[in-house]
């Protein structure tokens, strides 16, 4: 019997906490309430596409090439912030954007939040800028929008820069995506896994490579957990990882023909590198960096050589290198950068 009563006592202020934390989540994050915090606002602007408003950060002149920078999963445009500005300094108009769910965007119920929808509001939102063709960096999950864009929008993309790339739906097997699956338990959990500043700090621990865990701060955590703390963003994260339904990237890798820029950390725990040589394999038109001493997200652990990179092969005629050097770049690349 006392087990039992110990048993409903626990159920009990488990339920309780559920109830509470639901109850006491803001609706949305207000951008007048946060913009002083947010790194770069003051190259915030916000657009309406499609009925939703999408907030995007920019740098440089618009007579110059552009290039529109798309995050990952729980991600924003904070993820940019060293190299936008960099890449903006080297020539190039900068839209770094945030996917309708994330960031400052709008994180409207009704949007699909597939990786198609992600891509055609990327291409409307482009129509709204008057921006007719760009040249689209992704990562990790921004990756398999920006390829999808070169597949299904392809006069929209001068070159490609997939980063770290999802490619498959490898990665929703991972524990917590397949809770988060199940009908009810991913509505309990998501609130209190998003506004966890412990497991955020763990995970940023698996996502950088040992090398680079002093960019683990009490800054970049906040900047990462702010626009996550609230109703309709964990409706957004969870809503993504229902649909996310990624194969077509590998499937349909080999109909990309735009030049391709495939840029991978040697130490991502996250996707392994197999799935970058998998991709460089099928893009007849792509080069294959990899970085030493780099994990998940290689444009905030080595943003001076992705900057490097990038620029190069921006501005290259050919966007590429010859097929006998590229064994050399890898290991140059994994040796010197």
């Amino acid at each position: 019997m006392k087990l039992r009563n110990i048993a409903i006592g626990i159920g009990g202020a488990l339920a309780g906490a559920v109830a509470l934390k639901m109850l006491t989540r803001a609706k949305g994050v207000e951008w007048d309430e946060v913009s002083d915090k947010v790194v770069h606002s003051e190259n915030s602007h916000f657009v309406e596409v499609d009925g939703a408003t999408v907030h995007y950060q920019e740098f440089g002149d618009k007579a110059h090439p552009t290039l529109i920078l798309i995050h990952g999963y729980t991600a924003s445009a904070y993820v940019w912030k060293t190299v936008a500005p960099m890449l903006a300094e080297n020539g190039f108009h900068v839209i770094a954007v945030d996917l309708l769910g994330f960031g400052y965007s709008d994180k409207p119920s009704w949007f699909e939040y597939s990786i198609e929808a992600q891509a055609r509001m990327i291409a409307r939102l482009m129509n709204r800028l008057g921006i007719g063709r760009a040249t689209l960096v992704g990562s990790s999950y921004g990756a398999a929008v920006a390829a999808t864009l070169a597949l299904d929008y392809r006069e929209r993309v001068e070159k490609l820069v997939l980063v770290d790339a999802v490619a498959n739906d490898n990665l929703r097997h991972h524990p917590l995506l397949r809770l988060a699956s199940i009908p009810g338990v991913g509505e309990i959990l998501t609130p209190f896994v998003a506004d966890s500043k412990m497991y955020l700090r763990r995970r940023m621990h698996e996502t950088l490579s040992p090398a680079n865990h002093d960019l683990i701060t009490d800054e970049r955590l906040n900047s990462t957990l702010r626009p996550l703390r609230a109703a309709d963003a964990h409706h957004s994260l969870l809503a993504t990882s229902r649909n996310w339904h990624a194969e077509r990237i590998t499937r349909d890798a080999g109909l990309i023909d735009q030049q391709t820029l495939i840029i991978w950390g040697e130490d991502d725990a996250i996707i392994p590198v197999s799935d970058g040589y998998t991709l460089h394999d099928a893009i007849l038109n792509s080069r294959f960096v990899v970085l030493k001493d780099c994990g998940h997200v290689p444009q905030e652990e080595k943003s001076d050589m992705f900057v490097e990179l990038v620029t190069e092969f921006c501005r290259a005629k050919k966007g590429l290198i010859d097929a006998k050097d590229e064994a050399a770049a890898r290991l140059e690349a994994k040796d010197g950068f």
